[in-house]
């Protein structure tokens, strides 16, 4: 009898299965006075979140730098150092200032530093410094060392304008935008091997203005003013998300068909965030626009908002943005001195869940009670 040889013809492959495991969490994430930041960017690199934001203090003075977290859970922060360290800026630097909405970028094997700031110099003290601008840096590695890519900074021509919330998009072409905000919504291409502008001659320094707040036919929800883009492609389309000020802090968007527009609103009301009368209603009257109707969101914040979108738990789009806490009153801040401060709460780190169907996004939040969501991972096995 001729003996049997193996053969591999009817060897299963590895079969991929799925297992499930939850995912809970409660809002804000971060809690801890130290932790506190404002406008919150999240980026997945491997199995770990990185987080930066604005520092603290954010309207009182110069703060100290770039900050860097990181989380193996999404849950639990730490420090991971600052991508810039004011502390050891050279005396002068045009750079070293607030600080403002720092967001980091993985694009082409590099990570890309965006930033908003300005000089801090001897007559400093408002929240609109001289030479505030977008800065732009690059580093091997998501912790640094971080070079500058702009050496003069992205600013709009206008100097009654405050260039301010740059953020960037790198499209599967591998062309390069950067968008921000000042009396509107900006953007413009940028070449990353030189660090200029592609038209930095046309337009304002090389920006073209594609929104505004003032626009005829836009809602009243945002006449007060918008800022903090961010920029993704999903679904065949590029959106843009900007958050508004005027009868609360919330968040819209926009929806083209090309990263550089035409951008037109997506949807006529915010995707979420939150409108509380007391905390705006002085601003309002102060800026021209006192007959806002107010609808209060039965939510404990009074701001929700400036948001990124990163890959969740779940391997799906989820939103962060700063979520501030209603508490104590104790007083006005030096913006104008009209808007509340409380004693006892900072802006902290929100998280949801971004949810598309029938061509609209929304958020089921801003939350604040115990939530969990269940995730679905891949496992091969034999």
């Amino acid at each position: 009898m001729a003996e049997k040889v193996a053969t591999t013809d009817h060897i299963v492959p590895p079969q991929s299965q799925q297992s499930e495991r939850s995912f809970k969490y409660t809002n804000p994430i971060t809690r801890e006075p130290s932790q506190s930041l404002r406008d919150h960017m999240v980026l997945k690199v491997g199995d770990r979140w990185y987080m930066t934001g604005s520092s603290q203090p954010i309207w009182g003075g110069q703060n100290p730098g770039v900050r860097l977290m990181v989380s193996d859970d999404l849950l639990n922060w730490k420090d991971a150092g600052w991508c810039i360290d004011a502390s050891k800026l050279p005396a002068g630097c045009p750079y070293n200032g607030r600080f403002w909405a720092p967001e980091l970028h993985q694009i082409r094997g590099k990570f890309y530093l965006s930033v908003n700031s300005g000089f801090e110099g001897p007559k400093a003290g408002n929240s609109r410094l001289d030479g505030h601008r977008v800065w732009i840096f690059e580093s091997d590695k998501i912790g640094g060392p971080y070079e500058v890519l702009t050496p003069n900074g992205l600013v709009l021509a206008d100097p009654k304008i405050f260039t301010n919330d740059g953020t960037m998009f790198a499209d599967d072409d591998g062309r390069t935008y950067v968008y921000c905000g000042g009396d509107g919504l900006w953007q413009a291409e940028i070449d990353l091997k030189t660090g200029k502008l592609m038209n930095e001659n046309d337009g304002s320094n090389g920006f073209k203005r594609v929104f505004s707040h003032r626009d005829v036919g836009n809602p009243d929800w945002m006449i007060g003013g918008i800022e903090g883009p961010w920029v993704m492609k999903r679904h065949g389309s590029y959106w843009m998300f900007f958050s508004s000020w005027s009868r609360g802090y919330e968040v819209g968007i926009l929806r083209a068909e090309s990263p550089q527009g035409p951008w037109r609103l997506a949807q006529p009301e915010p995707v979420f965030g939150t409108r509380k009368r007391a905390h705006r209603e002085e601003i309002a009257k102060k800026d021209g626009y006192p007959n806002l109707v107010y609808d209060d969101t039965m939510d404990p914040y009074v701001e929700v908002g400036h948001n990124a979108v990163f890959e969740g738990p779940d391997g799906k789009d989820w939103i962060c943005c700063h979520y501030w806490l209603q508490g104590k009153a104790g007083g006005k801040n030096d913006f104008g001195g009209l808007i509340p401060v409380y004693e006892n709460t900072q802006e902290q780190l929100g998280i949801e869940p971004l949810l598309y169907e029938n061509g609209k996004w929304r958020v089921n939040g801003p939350t604040w009670e115990p939530h969990e969501v269940t995730c679905i991972e891949n496992a091969k096995s034999n």
